[in-house]
């Protein structure tokens, strides 16, 4: 491999509230609509404020500045306001916006994590300064986790006894920037009692990859998200690949976006295999066929 293979990364800017700047990343998005009348839901969430008509399919609208717990907007601003469909985790999902600012390229190796201090059911994975504004990017998996709580529940998958215990002696570690996404991957292996490592960005689970292989206990399956600040997944792929001293992992990359050209760009930086949206069943037989190329 003579040359880093990289896809363009892009954020959607736009406002819920006030002046501040959010972002999304481009390749989630399916279109950008003004505000359309919609079909009311009964019984849902407050913040899903009816579905959109978009290319002949019923699509939940959810009010954004509602969902993550601020006022939601005014009917007479509705009338001014954006909707983002957007494609995730192989669902279509839009987005009520204020206004939709501007799309810019972004060098996520400058986007800084959130501070601690926002805890833990912060809406955000990330922090980018541009031209001195502060954009937050939002986790939409998390968002859409608190609208629909039923999304986060992990179906049971059956093992037989080898198979658990082949899973038991690998060395894991999962990658995700997403607390959602590293949520559902723990509580998968949690539920089997498999062991694993896990972190929350590229660039530490490239120290964990070189220190374990240091020690003489090299990770066997690596599994990360594709779209990270920082060290992204294909980047984090790269480096292992290009690296000729470190044991070299089953690399399982996965996203959210359903996507074929995110699938291509991982074959293209090595990764073994690349799958779309959570599905534990999915997950664990990736690891299994990984689990037979380590032996």
């Amino acid at each position: 491999m003579s040359s880093k293979t990289k896809q363009a990364q892009k954020l959607l800017l736009f406002r819920l509230s006030g002046a501040r700047l959010f972002g999304i990343g481009t390749l989630k998005i399916r279109e950008i609509l003004p505000f359309m009348r919609l079909s009311k839901l009964p019984h849902s969430h407050h913040a899903v404020i009816g579905t959109a008509t978009f290319r002949g399919s019923a699509v939940p609208v959810i009010d954004m500045a509602a969902a993550v717990g601020n006022p939601p907007l005014t009917p007479e601003e509705q009338q001014k306001a954006s909707i983002i469909i957007t494609d995730i985790q192989r669902q279509e999902i839009g987005f009520l916006v204020r206004g939709v600012h501007q799309i810019i390229e972004a060098d996520w190796k400058h986007v800084m994590p959130p501070p601690k201090a926002l805890g833990e059911r912060a809406f955000i994975t990330g922090l980018l300064d541009v031209d001195g504004d502060i954009i937050q990017l939002l986790d939409v998996e998390l968002l859409l986790a608190k609208v629909y709580p039923e999304s986060l529940v992990t179906r049971d998958v059956s093992l037989t006894d080898v198979e658990s215990e082949t899973l038991k002696a690998l060395n894991i570690l999962l990658v995700d920037d997403s607390q959602v996404a590293r949520k559902q991957l723990s509580d998968v292996l949690d539920s089997k009692g498999i062991s694993y490592q896990v972190t929350s960005n590229g660039d530490e689970a490239l120290q964990i990859l070189l220190k374990d292989d240091e020690l003489g206990r090299p990770i066997d399956i690596l599994v990360s998200d594709i779209e990270m600040p920082g060290l992204d997944g294909y980047e984090l792929t790269f480096n292992v690949r290009d690296n000729s001293t470190l044991k070299q992992p089953y690399v399982i990359l996965h996203t959210s976006l359903n996507s074929e050209m995110s699938l291509s760009y991982a074959n293209q930086v090595g990764a073994n295999e690349a799958l779309t949206k959570f599905d534990a069943e999915e997950l664990l037989q990736a690891m299994l066929r990984g689990a037979r190329e380590a032996r």
